[in-house]
């Protein structure tokens, strides 16, 4: 089983630049896509073709052109939107599908980047989630928890730890409220396989050469259940793949 986790900074932009074509060619069971900045009905015809023999699941923010995730399935499942908080699901940040084997929750994490409120209210957005999934572990559910998160947890994903201690997506406050996560008993399953390894996801479009010199932070994760990580046979970071800001990143099971 395949799944695909992307944030495309734009739904329509990726199409326009044929970033589809990239996904379809991967075959994936399941594509998670953050920050979609649309609404289904501003799609067009040809638009929709490219998600052809994929059940789709919509979550757009209330405000248009901004946030919204979308999660594409050729697999049997049912979904639900948001996670039963107004302030959080207004911005179209979940969307949990329900496979037989596992729970998956397609994220959008809030960023901290425009002030300190915001950062509180992604610290809010944190916790809430996390006892949301405490108690779907407590029903004795797998879950696999996908797409991008807006922190880097350790120096060894990202570029520069030095200079952004105080950078929202690596202060102290939200590598601790990431790390609860791992607390928990949920795995990063990349860091988990590749202990070792630099790679990043996301590459700042405010400096021209950042993804030229690899100047990047790792932010897209696949944080899976202590029980259903046995069944992770790789996790593969793109970062060659253009069309966003972020690249794709893929979760196999056995």
């Amino acid at each position: 089983m395949r799944l695909v986790t992307w944030n495309v900074n734009g739904l329509r932009s990726l199409l326009k630049r044929e970033g589809w074509n990239w996904v379809a060619a991967q075959k994936p069971d399941v594509v998670c896509h953050q920050e979609i900045k649309v609404m289904p009905e501003q799609l067009g015809a040809d638009q929709l073709a490219a998600f052809t023999g994929y059940e789709t699941v919509w979550n757009p923010a209330e405000k248009p052109g901004y946030s919204g995730v979308a999660t594409f399935t050729k697999l049997k499942s049912a979904a639900e939107i948001g996670f039963g908080q107004s302030k959080f699901d207004s911005e179209g940040r979940l969307i949990q599908t329900h496979f037989d084997d596992f729970e998956l929750l397609n994220v959008y994490f809030p960023s901290g980047t425009s002030g300190m409120h915001r950062v509180e209210f992604k610290l809010e957005f944190y916790a809430a989630l996390l006892e949301y999934i405490k108690a779907l572990r407590a029903q004795g559910k797998s879950v696999i928890i996908t797409g991008d998160f807006n922190t880097a947890h350790n120096e060894i994903d990202l570029a520069r730890p030095k200079s952004n201690q105080r950078t929202s997506g690596f202060m102290p406050i939200e590598r601790e409220a990431l790390g609860k996560y791992f607390e928990s008993g949920l795995v990063d399953s990349f860091r988990q396989l590749n202990p070792d390894k630099v790679q990043y996801t996301w590459w700042s479009q405010r400096s021209p050469s950042a993804r030229a010199n690899n100047i990047g932070w790792r932010l897209d994760y696949f944080l899976v259940s202590e029980d259903l990580f046995p069944q992770v046979k790789s996790v593969t970071i793109f970062d060659q793949v253009a069309g966003s800001d972020h690249c794709p990143v893929m979760l196999e099971l056995k």
